[in-house]
């Protein structure tokens, strides 16, 4: 099978959705199909043409930015070659090409397979609410292109002004989920490295961004700290130079300032040391606040290594710990709930960890690949019907 998957930012940038498409992409490949990936030159250095893990990039130069968006002149030309050569279009939004790339897919008679990762929420200001708008725009336009519209939960599905236009469409894929057993090696060696023993860690795995809301895990550090004075925040993932966030660190960079003893960012890790920060953890939190978050896969990479969570009550975040049990779900936007939940799950951390067994039978990479697999099957064969 010949697939084209099409989205705006794709590896190395890190982001939940990148590192979905980087998952499904590379096990799609593994299993023999041709991939192809068409997606911006968001870093100039980056190369146009390059393949990873047998799934070859494809990027277009980058003109200029529109707060988090692109725009790309030539994006056009090389939908319209790759959409010819594909036999099936899977797009990802939020992606303001996605609504062209779809209309040549209807146009050559190609499927076109649309994922739906979060509703888009850009900062307030006159340029992003018209840009807001105009992505709208262009998402409805993709929507009516696409055969098919994959989300990861119902739960979401059914809370989202966009998706929930379109419930006919909407097809349910758990996202793909994998991490490695954590080595006791590398759990001992993170564990010195970063000077741990004797320490309550709280984890804490995103991009330095306002919609993850670190701040409200700020305000609830001194009441955590009240109860256990020995307490460690450490953060992991993208912290500097996010696209998009400079604002956003710029104003939380005093209150980093404040808790410097008790704050560490670890920077990225690769999956090793991923499942060895996990392992580490006594608790992990997700605290976004908003719809800008539709799951947070990092929640389940922590359940896999035997460390409860502390989420937003958001739809699609809030799936995870009730499927698992594993972790309790707080008002989003509230730094004292947020901390009455992490400072429960510390006292009875036992009651929360569930076998890594029980949880890969919700959550894994395989089982996502093969119902995007089932999909693509099913809609070629239904084109290929009178």
């Amino acid at each position: 099978m010949k697939i084209l998957i099409a989205l705006t930012y794709y590896r190395p940038h890190i982001s939940g959705l990148t590192i979905y498409v980087e998952r499904v992409a590379g096990a799609l490949a593994a299993r023999g199909h041709e991939v192809q990936i068409l997606t911006s030159q968001y870093d100039p250095a980056l190369p146009l043409v390059e393949v990873r893990e047998g799934v070859k990039v494809r990027r277009v130069p980058v003109l200029m930015r529109i707060s988090k968006g692109v725009v790309m002149p030539t994006i056009g030309l090389w939908a319209t070659k790759l959409v010819r050569w594909a036999e099936v279009v899977w797009l990802h939004l939020p992606q303001f090409d996605a609504a062209g790339i779809g209309l040549r897919g209807r146009l050559f008679g190609k499927p076109v397979v649309l994922t739906y990762h979060c509703d888009i929420r850009l900062p307030p200001g006159l340029l992003n609410r018209a840009a807001n708008l105009v992505v709208h725009l262009m998402n409805h336009v993709a929507a009516w292109t696409a055969d098919a519209i994959v989300t990861y939960t119902d739960d979401y599905a059914r809370h989202s002004p966009y998706l929930s236009r379109y419930m006919r469409k909407v097809r349910i894929i758990p996202p793909p989920v994998q991490l490695p057993v954590p080595e006791p090696d590398r759990v001992a060696a993170f564990r010195q490295k970063w000077g741990l023993d004797g320490q309550v860690v709280v984890g804490m795995m995103a991009r330095l961004a306002a919609e993850k809301g670190v701040e409200y895990l700020l305000e609830a550090l001194p009441y955590i700290l009240a109860v256990y004075p020995n307490t460690r925040v450490l953060f992991a993932g993208p912290y500097q130079n996010v696209v998009g966030e400079a604002a956003y660190a710029r104003r939380l960079r005093p209150r980093f300032e404040r808790y410097r003893h008790h704050w560490t960012f670890v920077g990225v890790l690769d999956p090793a040391e991923t499942a060895a920060f996990f392992a580490n953890c006594h608790v992990t939190v997700l605290p976004s606040i908003n719809a800008t978050e539709s799951f947070g896969l990092v929640q389940v990479e922590s359940m896999l290594c035997g460390t409860p969570v502390v989420v937003s009550d958001l739809p699609g975040v809030r799936v995870p710990t009730a499927t698992t049990g594993m972790g309790r779900t707080v008002p989003p936007r509230n730094g004292r709930a947020l901390a009455d939940a992490i400072l429960e799950v510390l006292a009875h951390r036992e009651a929360y960890i569930r076998p890594r067994e029980e949880v890969e039978r919700h959550y894994s990479t395989g089982r996502t690949v093969a119902a995007y697999e089932e999909l693509f099957k099913t809609l070629l064969e239904r084109r290929a019907s009178p």
